[in-house]
């Protein structure tokens, strides 16, 4: 998929893979996760911890489309659904936890028959860590654009310059996902973190964040992660930090989708 890059953002690697997704390189690094005590909204399951992330991984640029969906998994769990606009570029949408990892699992093998992917690398969902680290990019914003640490009211100007929520997508006559990689990307040139769809994460979902080094959450659970917040939400779901209306391996929704992650192979 090309796609022109509506913002300005640091240069970065990306790899294409056999059926046309492009990855963003995402460095290792330390940060902190969750909120900040004076940012607005914050909730007690979004204080913050440090993460270490030791290794290196690639992410998706865009979230993952009905055209690629429909390429690896010869099915479109969206078709006859409400609030959906069709399109090979629009997100992947109805899309359950299983469903994701299913994604995950047959694009590995996909692409390691191609000659694309090595034995010890793997497809699979970013856990929560992975995907704040990658959606902040760096800043320590509520979004990961603006200016001060603690900001929040100032970023809602721009907020429709990086993405879909309520105010650009559900409260007008287009109520549903929008084609990806319209609005600015973030910092590392990753597009629609903030908006659009929520994205499946690998965890599953503790009431309070998993810090320290390459956290990969509460080791059961009822709920699965999901992160970015979606079209059919108000602005405060979209931050870099929102971790509500996690959801059953099971969930499917009008706003739920994913992106990939890959990485060498844990096994």
């Amino acid at each position: 998929m090309s796609k022109s890059e509506p913002g300005v953002f640091k240069s970065v690697e990306s790899v294409t893979n056999s059926i046309g997704m492009e990855l963003v390189e995402i460095p290792a690094g330390t940060f902190m996760m969750g909120s900040p005590a004076g940012e607005k909204d914050r909730q007690v399951n979004k204080a913050q911890v440090s993460v270490t992330l030791k290794k290196p991984f690639k992410l998706g640029k865009y979230e993952v489309t009905q055209g690629e969906f429909k390429n690896v998994m010869a099915k479109e769990p969206w078709l006859n659904q409400g609030g959906v606009q069709i399109g090979e570029d629009n997100p992947a949408t109805y899309v359950s936890w299983d469903d994701a990892k299913e994604f995950c699992e047959k694009l590995t093998v996909i692409e390691r028959k191609s000659g694309k992917l090595s034995a010890d690398e793997e497809y699979r969902l970013p856990t929560e860590a992975e995907w704040e680290y990658a959606c902040r990019a760096g800043t320590k914003t509520a979004f990961s654009f603006g200016n001060a640490a603690f900001s929040f009211g100032n970023d809602l100007n721009q907020l429709g310059q990086y993405g879909w929520f309520d105010d650009n997508a559900k409260n007008v006559p287009e109520q549903y996902a929008h084609e990806v990689g319209l609005k600015k990307p973030n910092p590392w040139g990753l597009h629609d973190m903030h908006g659009n769809v929520k994205e499946w994460c690998s965890d599953w979902y503790g009431e309070k964040l998993s810090g320290g080094t390459d956290p990969v959450g509460p080791n059961g659970g009822l709920l699965r992660v999901l992160r970015g917040g979606g079209w059919w939400n108000s602005p405060d779901w979209c931050r870099s930090a929102n971790r509500n209306d996690n959801r059953p391996p099971s969930g499917r929704g009008l706003d739920l989708g994913f992106r990939v992650a890959r990485s060498q192979s844990v096994q």
